[in-house]
């Protein structure tokens, strides 16, 4: 099987010029700084502030996938579910907390039970985790149960784990205000990197700290997004398919003179994909990422795009709010979902608010 590690160019690589003394990247869009090593000294956590380590990843290669949640027998979940578990659901679709259970501690049956459970609500929240303390290698090994990981090309990650995705805010006013110049909202729905041949499946976020408020997830579920349309409507969107693009992020990144780890990647996949564990069509979209929707002209693509965003955005009966605590770990699909945060924007740097994530890759359909 070819490897997937980052492969590591030196200094001189052409890929763009890099400020060390000021690192800034970007994360949906909503850049950070890391403000002359202040952060490390308010943090518990200083060994997931972000970095920027000069590495080159070649494009990933195709791979074959067998998905765990297909490996379970009994879909009622005793590894995971066992009477210790306090499962409430935060909408009858979508969403589900589990409390009484440490990922920690989970037996492989358990995992693939896990995986099961996400591809069926969506997205599970586990509050009060000790893996968020176990560090990041715990955590990589965690999330290796159910695939490979995927490497950002623009933002910082923790320093010898390069599959590390930093959400890093430090509240910096001057960087929030330069961003907010040209938007009314740091509002973004979007699905990770789509761009890629085999985008990630299962996804895991976790708090390390944080402000008291703010920081809501929200996620869309696309599965119930695509059966809210007419039969006529999805036999068309059944036949379309999209081209998903990196090359916006990263020009983006090299104009600002931020750190590039990726050439950019441009991936053709349907816009309607069929699930490989529930076997439910869910529309592939996001504002971020489509450059073409192939048949289209540009005033019906942008017109068709504008539609299904809108669609799912206003769909609030078929989304559910994921409030952070510390310690608290989200796995999600990102096969079947959008999602959007309420960035965590302190008025100072007291709080440093951080995730890790770790990813899966699943075949396109």
């Amino acid at each position: 099987m070819p490897s997937t590690a980052p492969v590591i160019r030196p200094k001189s690589h052409p890929v763009n010029a890099h400020k060390e003394e000021s690192p800034i990247s970007y994360d949906i869009n909503i850049p950070y700084v890391d403000v002359n090593g202040e952060t490390t000294a308010r943090t518990r956590y200083p060994e997931y502030l972000p970095t920027w380590d000069k590495m080159w990843f070649d494009p990933l290669p195709p791979f074959h996938y067998d998905d765990p949640a297909l490996r379970v027998e009994d879909r009622s979940k005793p590894n995971l579910l066992t009477p210790e578990a306090k499962v409430t659901e935060i909408q009858p679709k979508i969403g589900t907390i589990i409390e009484g259970v440490q990922l920690s501690q989970l037996s492989d049956a358990a995992k693939d039970e896990l995986a099961l459970l996400v591809s069926e609500r969506k997205v599970v929240a586990f509050p009060a985790q000790d893996l968020i303390d176990a560090g990041p290698e715990a955590q990589e090994q965690f999330m290796r149960h159910f695939g490979k990981p995927n490497y950002q090309p623009v933002s910082g990650t923790v320093r010898g784990h390069p599959g590390f995705h930093i959400i890093h805010r430090d509240g910096n006013k001057e960087e929030i205000s330069r961003f907010l110049s040209q938007r009314t909202t740091t509002t973004l729905w979007h699905q990770d990197v789509s761009y890629e041949i085999q985008p990630p499946s299962y996804v895991m976020l976790g708090l390390l700290e944080g402000p008291e408020v703010g920081g809501d997830t929200v996620f869309a579920a696309t599965d119930m997004a695509y059966k809210r349309l007419s039969p006529t409507f999805c036999s068309w969107l059944d036949t379309l398919r999209a081209v998903h693009s990196s090359a916006k992020m990263i020009n983006h990144a090299r104009l600002t003179n931020s750190l590039v780890r990726k050439d950019p990647v441009d991936t053709v996949h349907p816009l309607v994909r069929v699930h490989p564990v529930t076997g439910e069509k869910c529309l592939f979209i996001n504002g971020e990422f489509i450059t073409k929707i192939q048949g289209l002209k540009e005033p019906e693509q942008r017109w068709l795009t504008e539609f299904l965003m809108n669609h799912i955005i206003t769909g609030h009966d078929f989304q559910a709010r994921v409030r952070w605590q510390p310690k608290t770990i989200v796995i999600f699909d990102n096969r079947c979902t959008l999602r959007k945060s309420q960035p965590k924007l302190p008025p100072s740097l007291k709080s440093l608010p951080s995730t890790h994530r770790s990813k899966s890759r699943k075949k396109n359909n």
